[in-house]
């Protein structure tokens, strides 16, 4: 039977059209990729056991933090709503709402949106075309605080304004939140925090609200709110950016860890350093709890999400009464699980991976936070704290001091047979797997600087070993060893308060070295996400 020519290529392009081979590919959507650095956890918590007006009382809370949450859009980027209205592809925006800006957090801040450069290192808190010679020449003694911005004046001049001011009707609105929910709490002490919180948010006094809230012992319910972490100043280091945690306390766990704070004056003078570096005697009444946090909002819920907090942050509480320890247990679960697991089958060492374990991984990041409290808050010479000596690199070496002296308490307790709910070795091992999770942040982050240059260390002084089939051992005693020295080398370099030493150190070691990205390209491959973001809020509790 013969076709005519016509009808013949018909029918040749038909059967091509129905070839999968000859089929046209979609290409694959960059932003599907970025999206699955982050996996989806829904924080929640059981909160049956509130009473009805510790309930309505977290609603207020809830409309607080997300004032906070606004406030950190624009010293970030600027107007949340307006930012996000040029954004119109649906998982830009969801990526853009994930990292507060058009940069990608967990890649060194590389813009991830047209028409987008590089990030200003001073975010929103200094004017972007502000020189050095003028910051020099700028004498108000205010412009280091830690809750001014930094604006010009009608002349053009260099000029101070308080946060108060800088966001007068919005911080107005959430202190009257804040006392609202004060009347609602079912605990005197959280009450009156909220009532001297809302007073240090109208003023930008926090010292009488920071000792207050180291005094709440007994509440279901805890707060954390106004501007409390300078990470996103990278230009000095000086400029607080607002954030808040809501939390509900576990008070089961609480207990298992409210022993251990008695053991913090002796654990300080046991340093592995000379004695003119931890002559100060951080505050006895420290206080560890865990939590379920049911909501982030600003600074601390851009990309990497904390795990745990360490606060105050302000050194005379510090050296007065200590600090409080929170530990989150929910969102640690999350990462453990979803994270930190995974990337041990990948890279630790098969024989050793029945050491990766959530109670080391807990234990190790609870005795991080309790090593912030600890170590040196002012320089040896007494002329600054060592905060406002280092700078911008404060937060990098101070990240790296609590990930190492936080290993060293933990062996030192279990040393003294006072720590045995885990294994030492799993610690160990857990913590190297840690060092793989959080150098992924990215050479912007304080947190990933921090684990490359204790993996930079370790690596120097023979810690571990990198097997053929690209997995890692540690060597137990000689980790141990290495964790010993590299504690009394930072708090060394934190006493003596060099600036441009420190710049080197962590320019050098605070980098991810060809080798090692090799190894985190396959963490990628696999499809292992760096961080998680929350489905959160008041419906997921089920609050009306």
């Amino acid at each position: 039977m013969k076709i005519s020519f016509f009808a013949g290529l018909l029918l040749m392009m038909a059967a091509a059209c129905n070839n999968p081979a000859t089929q046209q590919q979609t290409p694959p959507d960059p932003m599907d990729q970025l999206l699955s650095k982050y996996a989806e956890v829904t924080l929640t918590s059981d909160i049956s056991h509130l009473s009805a007006n510790e309930k309505d009382m977290l609603k207020l809370l809830f409309k607080a933090a997300d004032i906070m949450d606004n406030i950190f859009w624009t010293q970030h980027i600027g107007e949340k709503d307006a930012f996000l209205a040029g954004i119109t592809n649906e998982k830009a925006r969801r990526f853009a709402e994930i990292n507060y800006g058009p940069w990608d957090q967990m890649d060194n801040e590389k813009p991830f949106l047209d028409g987008y450069g590089e990030k200003f290192k001073g975010a929103g808190f200094y004017p972007a075309d502000m020189t050095e010679a003028e910051w020099e020449a700028f004498t108000d003694p205010d412009k280091t605080s830690l809750y001014t911005l930094i604006t010009r004046d009608e002349n053009g001049q260099l000029k101070t304004v308080w946060y108060h001011q800088a966001w007068a009707a919005q911080i107005e609105e959430a202190a009257s939140l804040l006392e609202q929910a004060a009347q609602l709490a079912g605990d005197e002490g959280f009450a009156n925090y909220l009532r001297l919180r809302a007073k240090a948010l109208r003023t930008d006094d926090y010292l009488e609200s920071d000792l207050a809230w180291m005094d709440i012992r007994d509440n279901n319910v805890d707060m954390v709110i106004g501007p409390i972490e300078n990470y996103v100043d990278a230009l000095y280091g000086y400029k607080a950016a607002h954030e808040a945690f809501i939390l509900i306390k576990d008070k089961e766990w609480s207990a298992r860890l409210a022993r251990y704070a008695q053991f913090l004056p002796e654990l300080q003078k046991q340093l592995p350093v000379d004695e003119v570096y931890k002559k100060e005697v951080p505050g006895a009444d420290a206080d560890l709890n865990a939590y379920d946090a049911v909501y982030y909002a600003g600074d601390c819920n851009m990309a990497g999400k904390t795990i745990a907090i360490n606060l105050p942050n302000d050194e005379r509480v510090q050296l007065q009464k200590g600090t409080r320890k929170l530990q989150l247990k929910n969102s640690m679960k999350a990462k453990f699980d979803n994270i930190l697991v995974p990337v041990a089958d990948v890279l630790i060492a098969p024989d050793q991976r029945k050491h990766i374990t959530f109670d080391a991984f807990f234990s190790n990041v609870m005795f991080h936070e309790v090593a912030h409290g600890m170590g040196i808050k002012n320089t040896i010479d007494g002329s600054s704290t060592v905060r406002k000596a280092l700078r911008e690199q404060y937060s990098p070496l101070e990240e790296a001091k609590a990930d190492i002296l936080g290993l060293y308490l933990v062996t030192k307790l279990h040393e003294m047979g006072e720590f045995t709910d885990t294994d030492i070795m799993d610690n160990y091992v857990t913590f190297m797997a840690g060092i793989f999770r959080s150098v992924r942040f990215g050479a912007a982050s304080a947190h990933g600087k921090a684990n490359m240059m204790t993996f930079s260390f370790f690596l120097q002084e023979g810690a571990f070993t990198r097997n053929e089939d690209g997995t890692y051992a540690i060597n137990l005693e000689k980790m141990m060893e290495a964790s010993r020295k590299f504690t009394g080398n930072i708090l060394k370099a934190q006493g003596d308060g060099n600036y441009e030493f420190v710049k080197n150190w962590v320019a050098t070691e605070g980098v991810v070295k060809p080798g090692l990205q090799a190894d985190l390209d396959r963490i990628m491959q696999k499809g292992i996400p760096v961080d998680i973001w929350f489905r959160m809020g008041p419906d997921v509790l089920g609050l009306q």
